[in-house]
């Protein structure tokens, strides 16, 4: 063995120690992964990968998702010996409060991780998503003698991941755009967490991704042969026209004289005694407990240095780009603020008291106004682009990057995971639609980007039963309290087609989290302001008139925000001096101080009325014991939508009852 293989090999083995010893001193996490996979991770990171542990968010760096998020200490590893800012006593804080090394790797948390995962599949869907995002971008900025985008996306995926379907999702779709800037290093171990892979899965995994569209590439023997997961990464490099899958059989565990090649290594430490026996196993010293040798720190270190380099050679180009390309220039930096532009503010149109539209369709003429100033607003639908109204001009984004309007398919879940790593990338305002009841599909992936603070906008349309005749299937009622249970995420409910303008603006302009855009399809009528205050999450929409002091408040959202002021006219003929409250977005008037609220809300006012047609769990905290709710506590029906709004109790006269009642309550 030369003097070259015992350095890479003392190199692994630190890798490997590290990640056991961290798990050890946890007393919790996932030994199997790092011991097996160190060998490819340390071939793609020493020779491969392309970053700059000073500038972690270097635009043209290259990507590495860890897919398989629960081998993290292997990524932690990495990150520390590459000379990223995570210090060996972060590593000795593995999974305890406050450390940067939490027991799954967590976005910006961590310098160096690129995508929060765990969940699995997911890290490979955003994986796709950050591929996807460096061709457009390479497209829209890219000029001839002036690259500034040019890099690659690795992931690291386990046998959990290739049977999750989002990830099938993803890589379908990877296959047909042909990602050729995508390489995945396949973790083929044949073990999951209750035992070997074949208790579930049967079929050969590269002749799925062969038929996807993928290069598939092998590795016989990933515990040992470095130069040969070199090769592989060379000849998908290589190949630009399709992603590429190289499968490398692993032993899970590897080193552990008990445990090694099953099912006990993946989830669980490996106890003091079998850690020692793997150290002994791998010529480390048993004793030495987060040893990091001088002579593989100082080689690992050549991550850094080179990635420096490149991060050098970068920086002149971009300078000479810019110069030569000023416009595009500022283009770029409005991109990679998030930022609304103000002409892109401006641009959002406005319509006028009486004018009908649905929402959805008002959505898609604020879309096509944004296009123009905002080319960084890039996603698309799930085939429903036609009835969701998010097609834009531009053509569908394609093999050279051209194209506004990504066709996911049929395919919900990677849709959001896929955005998801278009947000993580940057550079790009993603979103995403399909129909309302379809976000229960892609809820793990909102969920992450809630979480991780992605600027992701969903636009949801056909929001409630008023869509009508496709039914009950079809038909949303729980979805969006359940969405509104979600931390950070603001669903936003528009009236009319002036708050849906305002809602847009609002979700164009947000950087720390996802907005939902919930969007009916039935035509509504014009009844609020230009410059409707969505903002604020609600707002007086009308007072009594005349001035008088309001006895009861009216609090609707969508398409019950006509309904309420039909009541309020009818409980004005009755002398009741109603209060009409449109509250777009609960998450957002919650959010604003109490001063505001009580303008809204006063605390005098107890008589108090919900009305939306969802079910009504959870507004009892906004309208107080005395309140009342019109709601849908059941499953809606196929028929015509006006007709499903009379039978199940959606009406005018039903919110006056409700504000009877509230009233009545009140007095009590």
């Amino acid at each position: 063995m030369s003097a070259a293989d015992d350095l890479a090999r003392l190199a692994i083995n630190t890798l490997r120690t590290l990640s056991i010893d961290a798990v050890q001193a946890a007393n919790s996490g996932h030994p199997g992964l790092p011991l097996g996979a160190a060998p490819m991770a340390y071939a793609l990171w020493q020779r491969h990968l392309v970053v700059d542990p000073a500038a972690p968010l270097w635009p043209d760096r290259d990507r590495f998702v860890l897919s398989a998020g629960h081998g993290s200490m292997l990524l932690y590893a990495l990150l520390h010996c590459a000379g990223y800012d995570l210090s060996l006593d972060e590593l000795k804080a593995f999974r305890t409060w406050g450390s940067r090394t939490p027991g799954h790797p967590e976005w910006h948390l961590t310098p160096g991780v690129e995508s929060t995962t765990g969940p699995l599949g997911q890290g490979h869907a955003n994986a796709v998503g950050m591929a996807i995002a460096e061709r457009y971008l390479a497209h829209l900025f890219n000029r001839p003698g002036h690259t500034v985008v040019d890099h690659r996306t690795y992931a690291l995926i386990s046998d959990g991941d290739v049977v999750e379907g989002v990830a099938q999702e993803a890589a379908s779709l990877a296959g047909h755009l042909g990602l050729g800037k995508l390489i995945c290093l396949y973790d083929d171990n044949q073990i999951t967490l209750d035992g070997p892979a074949s208790l579930a899965m049967s079929e050969d995994v590269g002749a799925r991704y062969a038929a996807m569209g993928w290069q598939v590439l092998h590795v016989a023997d990933g515990d040992r042969d470095v130069d040969a997961i070199d090769g592989a990464l060379a000849a998908a490099r290589a190949d630009t026209a399709r992603p590429s899958l190289i499968c490398v059989r692993t032993t899970i565990g590897f080193g552990a004289p008990k445990k090694a090649g099953t099912a006990a290594a993946h989830g669980s430490p490996l106890g003091k005694d079998e850690v020692a026996a793997t150290k002994r196993a791998l010529g480390w010293d048993p004793e030495a407990h987060f040893l990091v040798p001088d002579a593989a720190r100082a080689h690992m270190a050549e991550t850094g240095r080179r990635g420096a380099a490149a991060h050098a050679a970068w920086r002149a180009r971009f300078a000479a780009w810019r110069v030569a390309h000023p416009e595009l220039a500022t283009r770029w930096d409005a991109a990679w603020r998030g930022e609304l532009p103000a002409d892109a503010a401006a641009a959002v149109p406005s319509w006028k008291a009486g004018e009908s539209l649905a929402t959805r369709t008002a959505s898609g003429k604020c879309m096509v106004a944004l296009a123009g100033p905002m080319p960084w607003l890039f996603g698309g639908d799930a085939d429903l682009g036609g009835s969701t109204k998010t097609i834009v001009p531009g053509g569908d984004f394609d093999r050279t990057g051209a194209g506004r309007n990504l066709r996911f398919g049929v395919r919900e879940h990677a849709m959001g995971a896929i955005c998801n790593g278009m947000a993580y990338h940057g550079g790009v305002r993603p979103f995403a639609s399909t129909f309302f009841v379809f976000s229960d599909y892609m809820r793990p992936a909102v969920r992450l980007a809630a979480l991780n603070h992605l600027p992701v906008t969903y636009v949801w349309t056909h929001d409630s039963v008023g869509l009508g005749e496709d039914g009950p299937t079809h038909q949303p009622v729980e979805h969006l309290q359940s969405l509104r249970a979600m931390p950070n995420l603001w669903v936003v409910r528009p009236a009319d087609a002036n708050e849906t303008a305002a809602a847009w603006k609002l979700a164009a302009a947000r950087t720390d989290g996802p907005v939902a855009l919930v969007l009916s399809r039935q035509d509504l009528p014009v009844v609020t302001p230009a410059d409707a205050a969505v903002e604020r999450g609600a707002y007086v929409l009308r007072d009594p008139d005349g001035g008088a002091a309001p006895a009861v408040a009216l609090v609707a959202t969508g398409s019950e925000v006509v309904m309420a002021l039909t009541a309020q006219e009818a409980l004005a003929r009755e002398g009741v001096a109603a209060r009409v409250v449109s509250m777009p977005c609960r998450e957002r008037f919650l959010a604003q101080d109490q001063a505001y609220r009580d303008s809204v809300l006063p605390p005098r006012l107890r008589a108090r009325v919900a009305v939306e047609a969802g079910v009504t769990f959870g507004w009892g905290d906004l309208v107080g014991t005395e309140g009342r709710v019109v709601g849908l506590d059941r499953f809606g029906a196929s028929a015509p939508g006006e007709v499903l709004y009379e039978r199940l109790g959606l009406t005018v006269d039903a919110v006056v009852a409700a504000a009877r009642a509230s009233l009545a309550a009140a007095a009590r």
